[in-house]
């Protein structure tokens, strides 16, 4: 891995501070440019100073470049495509807004240069995660094994002893995770009609939990899961899916602006086996919803309607 020069961090958190004079600006385009790692935006104390928030995001990421190398390649690549300033001109003394952030923008394409093949390679690789997807939903294997576990789903609907109702939703989940190379731990184990687990989605580890009860899951079982995944590495997230959902409080408790969950429930699975959604595709989206929102809660409805 060709390491980043130490001093195109410098150059980013200028750059980065000059394009966006307003905080707010600053906020969306970070949680844009940085969806896929939301512990990172979890980490920003928004309050702060601008120039603080900056260095912050950008100094965490290079103590771990080893993890977050992509992720800065993309937000360099990003910050690097400003070219319109007028949204800075417009402001008090804007010519001279513009041109510092015009410079500062200049000044860390020259950084760019010696990774432009990594950058294309990350484009590259991009490219092929979604051509893997649509030549998957086109491969009859594929199908097949949907078809397959869809079954199994409307048998798990009907009423059953919780036991076996477990047996089968843990070979749903372990089946699903395993066609979309999520990685699936050998740690899922069945509890009654709870399923827990792990699992590595996009270089990152979750913990699983799982449940089919009557009716929807409460703030108490969402708090125990919480403190689970707290006594884990610092980046570890977690997913948990209540077959019934969940109740409106428990969802708007933990809807917070540092989520370290979210959450699927029966529609969300029904999706996917029905083949209108990549298990992987939905678990970015609700990921980069809770990272932008810090609603823990994305219906599979407006995933598919956004």
């Amino acid at each position: 891995m060709k390491r980043i020069s130490p001093g195109a961090f410098p150059a980013l958190k200028e750059a980065l501070t000059c394009a966006y004079w307003y905080k707010s600006d600053l906020m969306s385009f970070l949680q844009s440019a940085l969806s896929a790692s939301p512990e990172v935006l979890a980490a920003i104390n928004w309050p702060d100073y601008k120039r603080n928030i900056v260095s912050h995001v950008v100094d965490a990421m290079a103590r771990r470049e080893d993890q977050y190398q992509g992720q800065l390649l993309g937000l360099m690549s990003r910050v690097a495509e400003i070219r319109d300033f007028s949204h800075l001109e417009r402001l008090d003394d804007g010519a001279h807004k513009a041109a510092k952030a015009r410079d500062a923008v200049e000044a860390l394409r020259n950084w760019i240069t010696p990774h432009e093949e990594q950058l294309a390679e990350l484009k590259r690789a991009e490219g092929r995660r979604r051509e893997a997807y649509e030549a998957s939903l086109r491969n009859q294997g594929v199908q097949e094994k949907l078809e397959e576990l869809k079954k199994l789903f409307y048998e798990v609907v009907m009423p059953s002893e919780p036991r076996a109702r477990g047996y089968k939703l843990e070979k749903i989940l372990r089946d699903l995770f395993d066609l979309f190379d999520l990685d699936p731990k050998a740690s899922f184990r069945i509890q009654g009609e709870q399923v827990d687990g792990a699992f590595t989605f996009d270089n990152t580890d979750y913990l699983l939990e799982a449940k089919w009860e009557a009716g929807q899951i409460d703030m108490p079982d969402l708090a125990v899961f919480k403190e689970r995944i707290g006594r884990r590495l610092e980046n570890t997230l977690g997913l948990f899916i209540a077959m019934n959902g969940f109740t409106a409080r428990a969802i708007s408790q933990f809807s917070t602006n540092r989520p370290v969950m979210f959450l699927m429930d029966g529609s969300d699975l029904m999706a996917v086996v029905d083949g209108r959604i990549d298990l992987g595709e939905l678990l970015l989206r609700k990921r980069r919803h809770a990272a932008q929102t810090g609603e823990i809660y994305l219906p599979v409805y407006k995933v598919l309607t956004g």
